[in-house]
């Protein structure tokens, strides 16, 4: 039987930053255009980690039964090492997402009732990334939906919650947590491209191959520094202190260009993780204040 302390690996708790930094990202915007709703913000974050934590064990319950986690380098994997069965993985999985639901419904019900439909996307997008008969994440398409649900929709959603618009602001904080949390999964992929290819799931890494795959890396902090500076010329230039966030991305930076792999690569996704969290507090606190 799986303990607590297996449970909570399985949720791989280093992945969360990726959840909670769209929200405090969304919610500075939402502070400087007019004021947080902050029981809104709450409900967003709840939202944002259950479906973290739900397309994480519906990963884990998806590459176990294919047997894609049979020799897999990282955090444990629940299925795959036989700590627990995989019903009990995907019912853990719909657990998450039911949480998600409810607390989605809330905020829909006292915001616009077409955000029951976005909240059914992210769902079925959390499911199939590795479920189905054709996963996407086995089609190259995983960083390409992180970057849309994690990314665009989680930040400009959690603006809109709060103050019933879009913001062009939003949409540039959303560029920069979206190109991070697509740099958590771009190391994950490439990590384990040695395993992904013997066992046929093609991600993007496999596809572009670990130079390219790092040059994309790269690619994707440039583009959340870039990020920070659209943020500052459409709201205020304290946001410019985001770019505090290099201090933790560069070090990551440097390990994944000088060639690391496998277990070499465990670290970097924690470092990439607090470097998006940092990104979202040094630009939303000064958002916030103004």
């Amino acid at each position: 039987m799986p303990t607590t302390s297996d449970w909570l690996a399985g949720a791989r708790p280093r992945t969360l930053p990726a959840a909670v930094a769209p929200v405090l990202a969304g919610t500075g915007v939402a502070a400087y255009v007019d004021e947080p709703v902050w029981w809104k913000a709450v409900l967003a974050l709840v939202v944002s980690l259950a479906l973290q934590v739900g397309v994480n064990y519906a990963n884990d319950y998806s590459d176990g039964i294919r047997g894609t986690d049979d020799d897999r380098v990282g955090p444990l994997r629940l299925v795959g090492s036989g700590t627990a069965t995989p019903g009990a993985v995907k019912r853990a999985a719909f657990l998450a997402f039911g949480v998600a639901g409810v607390a989605g419904l809330v905020l829909a019900a006292t915001t616009a009732w077409w955000l029951v439909a976005v909240g059914a996307a992210c769902v079925v997008a959390a499911w199939f990334y590795t479920g189905g008969s054709h996963p996407y994440g086995y089609l190259a398409l995983g960083e390409v939906m992180v970057f849309v649900f994690f990314g665009l929709v989680a930040v400009v959603g959690t603006t809109y919650v709060q103050t019933g618009t879009f913001e062009e602001a939003a949409l540039y904080a959303a560029v920069g947590i979206g190109a991070l949390a697509c740099a958590i999964l771009v190391v994950n992929n490439l990590r384990d491209v040695p395993t992904d290819t013997v066992a046929g799931k093609r991600t993007l890494a496999v596809r572009l191959g670990e130079e390219r795959t790092r040059g994309l890396y790269l690619l994707l902090v440039v583009a959340a520094a870039a990020a920070v500076v659209a943020v500052a010329a459409a709201t205020t230039w304290t946001a410019l202190l985001g770019l505090g966030f290099l201090v933790l991305a560069l070090p990551a930076l440097r390990t994944v260009l000088t060639g690391a792999t496998e277990r070499a690569l465990v670290p970097v996704l924690q470092q990439t993780g607090t470097a998006e969290l940092a990104w979202s507090v040094l630009v939303g606190v000064p958002l916030l204040l103004a």
